[in-house]
């Protein structure tokens, strides 16, 4: 152990050296730092459940709950590790496991010195003994483990620990340390969650993540009355904990379904599309679709994360009235691979030799940011010519996909056993007519969205397709 946190100390100096040549600010002195402190220090979860029980059952199955268990992670930090001789293995870790990191108990990567506490991820103990930052990126808490917990109140009282209010826990740049991630070598910006926040209207309009995030909201505040824990007072609104992004992947590994279905409807309700098509196109002719996807209920870019490896994604299909594909753009082929789409929205990292890598840790440039912001909306092109022998009218049908990772790179790292499930965000069809249809027969709007029933059935699917 004794070289291990030579090793984890020499790294961390290394680090604070090189982000000092290329002007990147380091971590300050009295940032908790690896190895100095012991996970004896840190109470189990199972313990603040007894008294904090909903909070508890919100937090459990979740991705800060499984932050370090998380199995694409683990085969991902390994490759990251090889890659890097070890550079990443404390930069990762610091929060995908902070009690590991600070505990001193990781590296090595594999994980083979860890204390079961450490290995709970993102937990109730590591978060609410955070006593101040150092400002946003690269985790740069400092935590004080002991009798006193902090939060967002400032009247707590509690028989088992002391409890103080830092205003910290009530903003964004509490998130900010660690969705905000920058490269430890080179300065890239690999996760810029936080700042894209920051720099949209929701940040000027200081709408925080946690009024998002943890509230019974899913893109705007919608209070959660309740109490904290028992024998707590009840109050107008209680922070809910299972904090979920759009990860419907991971979860239901852990028999967290109901974790991946939040995910669903969260992404369902970050973004629209729309399409815009002629009302008539007669045989032979070239006909134009626009389809716009604007970011409606994300304060932030989507995808967001290590948005490198997350796809979004427009599905276009035409069909005639006897089901007969005329036009098809985005969708997958056997083997799980995008076909013909128009754009994939995430951004494209390169290494040092200017080429595309989906390994943020060899990546030094962006390539492309395809990303859709706050608000924004963007609009892509598809074209087709009407066949002679169609058989009206053509149904013209869009729909705005996602998914946490290329089926490929999960092949790769997990085995071909493991399908990534593809997430409808939205959808909306359209029709044209043959210029012969009387005016009275047309039906000139486009038909919205397909609804939760629809959504929640496929979700079913796709877990059942994933366990087998």
């Amino acid at each position: 152990m004794r070289g291990t946190i030579v090793k984890g100390s020499l790294l961390f100096v290394t680090i604070v050296l090189l982000l000092s040549m290329t002007g990147i600010p380091a971590f300050a002195a009295e940032v908790t730092k690896f190895g100095e402190l012991s996970s004896d220090e840190f109470t189990d979860a199972d313990r603040c459940g007894q008294c904090h029980a909903i909070i508890y059952a919100d937090w459990e199955g979740t991705m800060h709950f499984n932050a370090y268990l998380d199995p694409f992670y683990l085969e991902e930090v390994k490759v990251a590790s090889e890659d890097t001789d070890g550079l990443v293995d404390e930069f990762c870790s610091r929060c995908h496991t902070p009690i590991g990191v600070t505990s001193g108990e990781i590296p090595p990567i594999d994980g083979s010195q860890m204390s079961e506490i450490a290995k709970h991820g993102v937990q109730c103990d590591f978060c609410h003994v955070v006593s101040g930052s150092n400002g946003t990126g690269n985790a740069p808490f400092i935590v004080t483990p002991g009798d006193t917990k902090w939060g967002p109140f400032d009247d707590s009282r509690s028989a088992f620990h002391g409890s103080e209010y830092l205003e910290l826990y009530t903003r964004s740049e509490y998130c900010g340390m660690c969705h905000q991630v920058i490269h430890p070598v080179n300065g890239l910006v690999i996760d810029d969650t936080y700042s894209t926040w920051k720099e949209s209207q929701y940040g000027d309009d200081n709408v925080a993540c946690q009024d998002c995030h943890m509230t019974e909201g899913i893109t705007e505040f919608e209070a959660n009355p309740g109490r904290a824990g028992s024998g707590a007072p009840k109050r107008d609104h209680i922070s809910s904990h299972d904090i979920v992004g759009g990860n419907a992947f991971i979860p239901p590994m852990f028999g967290a379904d109901n974790v991946a279905e939040m995910a669903v409807e969260r992404l369902q309700r970050a973004a629209t599309v729309e399409v815009k098509t002629p009302e008539m196109a007669a045989s032979g002719e070239e006909v134009i679709i626009e389809a716009s996807i604007t970011n409606s209920g994300a304060g932030h870019s989507i995808p967001t994360g290590v948005s490198e490896i997350r796809q979004i994604w427009v599905e276009m299909i035409v069909t005639d009235s006897e089901g007969n594909e005329i036009y098809t753009a985005g969708t997958l082929d056997e083997d799980g691979t995008i076909e013909g789409e128009k754009l994939i929205y995430n951004n494209v990292l390169g290494n040092s030799e200017g080429n595309a890598t989906e390994s943020f840790w060899l990546a030094d440039r962006v390539l492309e940011d395809n990303r859709i912001g706050p608000k924004e909306t963007v609009t892509e092109e598809h074209n087709f010519t009407v066949p002679d022998d169609v058989a009206y009218p053509l149904t013209v049908k869009a729909t705005l996909n996602y998914r946490s990772a290329p089926q490929e790179l999960i092949d790769k790292l997990m085995g071909e056993d493991t399908e990534v499930p593809v997430i409808a965000m939205n959808e909306i069809s359209a029709t044209i007519y043959d210029p012969a249809t009387p005016p009275e027969e047309r039906t000139t709007e486009s038909t919205p969205g397909f609804g939760i029933l629809a959504t929640s059935m496929a979700l079913v699917i796709m877990m059942y397709l994933f366990r087998r």
